[in-house]
């Protein structure tokens, strides 16, 4: 009875515990060290901007902006990808230029707008 009790419980608990989700950005998540493709990176780098658009922090008109290049550079850990968008209806001139680095499986690592 004891053992009944014990697995109708955990059933009970496994049951009603909510599953893990990942949010919207989920399928931009790599493990291992193999590079990802040119389109990965540039899917994976809009997907960031459109969620900095979204969640107001960026001006909204950067949804509309293709990416303008994409390259490899030398990061602090490494090889990275940049990949540059150019918004000239951004409000602030300072602002016009986003860039997004990913490591080379192609996880977010930061966006900003100096670039570095």
């Amino acid at each position: 009875m004891n053992r009944f009790a014990i697995t109708l419980a955990c059933a009970t608990l496994a049951g009603l515990s909510s599953p893990a989700m990942a949010d919207k950005g989920g399928s931009c998540h790599f493990h291992g060290a193999m590079p990802a493709k040119e389109e990965t990176v540039i899917t994976c780098a809009a997907q960031r901007k459109d969620t900095l658009a979204a969640s107001g922090k960026i001006d909204p008109s950067w949804k509309a902006v293709r990416h303008e290049k994409l390259e490899q550079i030398e990061g602090r850990k490494g090889k990275e990808w940049k990949v540059t968008f150019r918004n000239p209806q951004a409000p602030e001139k300072d602002k016009q230029t986003l860039y997004v680095f990913l490591s080379l499986p192609g996880n977010v690592l930061a966006a900003n707008f100096s670039g570095q």
